[in-house]
């Protein structure tokens, strides 16, 4: 049996995923022993990256009990993303998104874990069009994923809340992440792209939409306030409280980039939210944070790291 330090062990679930990628790091600097778990190899890491254990597992079907072996904090960020498919593969969202949660809370509530954070969404909400997203409205999602996403956030706080559980559960209701590494087909990546090839633009609606991007260090910081932050189980948003339009993101890449965009619109898809901003007061009192990293110096370092990776060995 592998003994750990309860008080620095955090499994990190989905550890292979864009945010997982950097929180594994951000958490191993910071002297936690890191157990990453993903049905994916971990990718290679920057040369000055703090190694972790990672295991290669499918938490659909694996014994999640040896998993938490001296383990007090899991950071539950597995989970199968996006909107549009969600829609024809309502049954894999179940499976993945919910179902898998669960088996997470019985392990974790027949082995005594005692913290979990699990990344919930801003897609929640829904179409909330006026003001910022406040954790005490009512939700209202209007996608298959934000279906599953608001009832595996709801099953992790009925479990802390059962009678004699020792379980607090932070769920945290990520915005529109975005930095490094992120996946190709997600926007600010696809913008990035097309406009360094000269590509079109693929833009749903008519880009009128506007959004709450928040860096994905701001993410991690966020994250790792959330293990460690006093109090009962509780719901908060991870954004920055402003936004900007499609449109105005695209035109701010462009003008970073110093090249043209080209768009082209598409019909708006069903579950596509109008408007997301966060209002930040809660996780401001309870986990001490707000986000540092501006937009402009955000797309900055995303832009450097996309045209970084698509340059040729030795040039």
């Amino acid at each position: 049996m592998t003994v750990h330090n309860p008080r620095r062990t955090v499994l990190v679930t989905g550890a292979a995923g864009f945010i997982g990628r950097h929180l594994v790091e951000h958490l191993s600097s910071r002297d936690h022993t890191v157990i990453g778990v993903d049905l994916r190899q971990a990718p290679p890491r920057p040369a000055n990256a703090a190694a972790g254990r990672h295991i290669v597992a499918d938490l659909r079907t694996t014994d999640i009990r040896p998993l938490l072996d001296g383990v007090s904090s899991v950071v539950h960020l597995a989970a199968l993303p996006g909107v549009r498919p969600s829609w024809d593969r309502f049954d894999d969202y179940v499976e993945s998104n919910v179902l898998v949660t669960r088996r997470l809370l019985e392990a974790g509530a027949q082995t005594g874990l005692r913290r979990l954070v699990i990344a919930s969404s801003s897609s929640v909400y829904g179409n909330q069009r006026d003001g910022a997203m406040n954790e005490d409205q009512p939700p209202a999602p209007i996608s298959p994923y934000a279906v599953t996403k608001l009832a595996a956030e709801h099953l992790a706080l009925a479990y802390a809340a059962r009678p004699a559980s020792v379980l607090t559960t932070m769920a945290l209701r990520f915005f529109t992440v975005y930095g490094p590494r992120q996946r190709p087909d997600m926007l600010i990546s696809r913008i990035i792209s097309a406009v360094r090839d000269g590509r079109e633009i693929r833009v749903f609606g008519d880009g009128s939409q506007r959004r709450d991007f928040v860096f994905v260090k701001d993410a991690v910081r966020a994250v790792t306030a959330a293990i460690d932050a006093p109090g009962p189980s509780r719901v908060c948003n991870v954004g920055t409280g402003e936004q900007i339009s499609v449109t105005g993101i695209i035109a701010l890449i462009s003008e970073l980039m110093g090249r043209p965009a080209n768009v082209r619109t598409e019909p708006h898809r069903a579950g596509d939210v109008v408007s997301t901003r966060a209002d930040t007061a809660r996780t401001a009192e309870a986990l001490g944070f707000r986000a540092s990293v501006s937009l402009r110096e955000g797309l900055r370092e995303h832009i450097d790291a996309v045209r970084s990776e698509s340059m040729p060995v030795g040039a």
